[in-house]
C-alpha cells in the first residue's frame, strides 16, 4: 500500500453512532473508472476512487467503500484519501484509492460478485453521514490461460491440435485451481494480420483442460481468450506461433 494516512474497513464494521443524520451530500462518485475490480492471490491491487463531497459541517475522514446488505457489511479493504482539493465553499472534491491485497486479508470466494457503493464522513464532535450511491461494482477472481499449437512446423492442410488449460484465483487457498466447465474462444491471428479471428469455442473439461484440432492453412499465432462472468475476470493466453509449410 501506498505510504500516507490509511483506514482499514473491514466485512463486519459497523456504521458508528449518528452516521447516517445527514448534513453531507456526495456527487461524481466513480470507483476504478467504471470497471470491475480483479484480484489475485499474491498481489496487492489499487482501485482509484474519487468524489465531490458538499457539507456545512466539520468533518474527518471521508471515504467511498463497498458494502453488501447493510453499510455495516464492508469488503476488506485498506483506503488512502487525499486532502480536500476545493471547489468552493463547503465543496471538496478528493481522490481516494481502495487497496486490496489476498496475500495479507483473508478473503473468500463468496465475496467474488456485485457490490454496492456508499460514501460517508465523520463530523468533529460526532455523528456523521452515510449516503448509499447506487452504483453496483464487480469484485472478480482473476483467471488465467496456458496455451500450446503442435506440431511446429506443421504442413500445410495438416492438424494442428491446440491445447490450454483454465484456471482461477482461489482467494482462500491463495493459489489458482482448475476452472472445469467455462467456455473458451481459440482465437488466431496470421502473420502480417493486426487482430485476432474467434476459430471455434471449446468447453473446458473438469480438469480446466481444453483441446481441440484445426487445419494448418497459414502461419500465424494462436490463443485462447475467456470473456469472464460476473465473479470471475476475462483472461487470455499467450501467444503461441506456427509456421505453415
Amino acid at each position: 500500500m501506498a505510504a500516507g494516512a490509511a483506514v482499514v474497513f473491514t466485512g463486519v464494521a459497523a456504521a458508528p453512532a449518528g452516521a447516517a443524520e445527514g448534513g453531507a451530500s456526495f456527487t461524481r462518485v466513480q470507483v476504478n473508472h467504471g470497471k470491475p475490480i480483479v484480484i489475485g492471490v499474491s498481489k496487492e491491487v489499487a482501485a482509484p476512487t474519487s468524489f465531490r463531497m458538499a457539507t456545512t459541517h466539520q468533518w474527518k475522514w471521508p471515504a467511498v467503500f463497498l458494502y453488501r446488505g447493510s453499510t455495516g457489511d464492508r469488503l476488506w479493504h485498506a483506503v488512502e484519501t487525499s486532502d480536500c482539493i476545493r471547489v468552493s465553499s463547503g465543496v471538496c472534491d478528493f481522490n481516494e484509492t481502495m487497496f486490496f491485497d489476498p496475500s495479507v486479508w483473508e478473503m473468500h470466494n463468496s465475496e467474488a460478485g456485485a457490490w454496492k457503493v456508499a460514501a460517508e464522513v465523520y463530523y468533529q464532535g460526532g455523528g456523521g453521514d452515510t449516503d448509499d450511491e447506487d452504483l453496483t461494482v464487480y469484485v472478480k477472481r482473476n483467471s488465467r490461460l496456458t496455451v500450446n499449437a503442435s506440431p511446429e512446423p506443421v504442413t500445410q492442410g495438416s492438424t494442428i491440435t491446440v491445447t490450454g488449460k483454465i484456471t482461477r484465483a482461489n482467494w482462500e487457498t491463495r493459489k489458482y485451481v482448475s476452472y472445469e466447465g467455462r467456455l473458451v474462444s481459440l482465437q488466431f491471428k496470421a502473420s502480417g494480420a493486426t487482430s485476432y479471428t474467434t476459430v471455434k469455442k471449446v468447453y473446458a473439461n473438469g480438469s480446466g483442460d481444453l483441446k481441440t484440432t484445426v487445419k494448418a492453412s497459414k502461419t500465424g499465432t494462436w490463443r485462447w481468450a475467456y470473456y469472464g462472468n460476473t465473479t470471475t475476470g476475462p483472461s487470455t493466453s499467450a501467444e503461441d506461433h506456427v509456421v505453415v509449410q
